[in-house]
């Protein structure tokens, strides 16, 4: 009788050959991720390292501010509102935030920071141009710029605005969270306020019924209107109220000009201290005899 051989399993071998196959591969996948997370560790404290050593390196300190347009705004409030007046680290700075920092300033439109080569900032101011003052009922007075927005409150003491010509009648409105003026009679104003050769007004009256009266100041009582009167002239000055209705006020001051030299050639002893221009086909005219201070009218 023939004995059967035991023949070796060969599958159990195998088996075996693959679970430590895959055992030094588990094995060299974990070294490798071990080493992954080091060398992630590594870099991360050499970055804050380096981070550290060029925020208080001497060598990158805020040694020169370059500022460009500023008028009424002063350096020092624009140093102390970027805390450029201590010593900083120009790494430190966020050019964004700085500019936020100074457009809340109400002198400053825009502002523009840069950083330039490791020890220069530099910033750009564009101010408000003042038009006008805007008087509202039960309200602080407005300083509006050059667009007709409303950027600061009037402070007499503070802004030296005594040749802006006041504007009263209108009121504000509010408009996508913002306060703002508009609207027909308003827009008419800014149109006046932009013609040159109006001479200097001193004030605008807005009515809804009647349209726009402007009173212009005159330095001279043998002339119409003056541009830029003279302060030494002082005792010579007069206001002259003028009706302007709701339009046409390039054609209105050309008339109102027309009106100026008949009276220099034709009365020169007498000088205008009124116009009703609401009209053009129906102008009148007062005028005053400078040596009798009488009052005439006349169309």
């Amino acid at each position: 009788m023939a004995t059967k051989k035991n023949t070796p399993n060969k599958y159990k071998v195998q088996g075996k050959k693959i679970r430590k196959l895959k055992t030094f591969a588990g094995d060299k996948a974990l070294l490798g991720k071990s080493f992954f997370i080091l060398f992630v560790c590594a870099m991360s404290l050499g970055c804050i390292y380096i981070h550290d050593a060029v925020l208080q390196c001497p060598l990158f300190d805020v040694k020169t501010i370059m500022i460009d347009g500023l008028n009424r705004v002063t350096r020092d409030e624009v140093l102390a509102r970027t805390g450029l007046d201590k010593p900083t680290n120009i790494f430190e700075l966020l050019p964004d935030m700085l500019e936020k920092d100074l457009n809340t300033h109400p002198w400053i439109r825009i502002a523009t920071v840069k950083r330039q080569l490791l020890s220069t900032i530099s910033i750009k101011i564009e101010e408000q141009e003042p038009l006008a003052i805007v008087t509202i009922e039960n309200l602080a007075d407005i300083v509006i710029n050059a667009q007709g927005a409303p950027f600061k409150e009037y402070e007499p003491a503070k802004d030296d605005l005594t040749a802006l010509p006041v504007i009263s009648g209108v009121d504000l409105s509010l408009s996508n969270s913002t306060y703002l003026f508009e609207g027909d009679l308003f827009n008419a104003m800014m149109e006046i306020l932009k013609i040159k050769g109006f001479g200097q007004i001193q004030t605008i009256l807005g009515d809804e019924n009647t349209g726009i009266l402007i009173n212009i100041l005159n330095t001279h009582q043998e002339t119409g209107f003056t541009e830029n009167p003279d302060e030494t002239e002082s005792e010579n000055k007069t206001v002259i109220p003028v009706k302007l209705g709701f339009d046409g006020f390039e054609k209105k001051l050309a008339r109102a000009r027309q009106i100026q030299r008949y009276m220099e050639t034709n009365y020169p002893d007498k000088t205008i201290s009124a116009i009703d221009l609401f009209s053009l086909k129906k102008v009148f005219v007062r005028t005053e005899n400078a040596a009798q201070n009488t009052i005439e009218k006349g169309v």
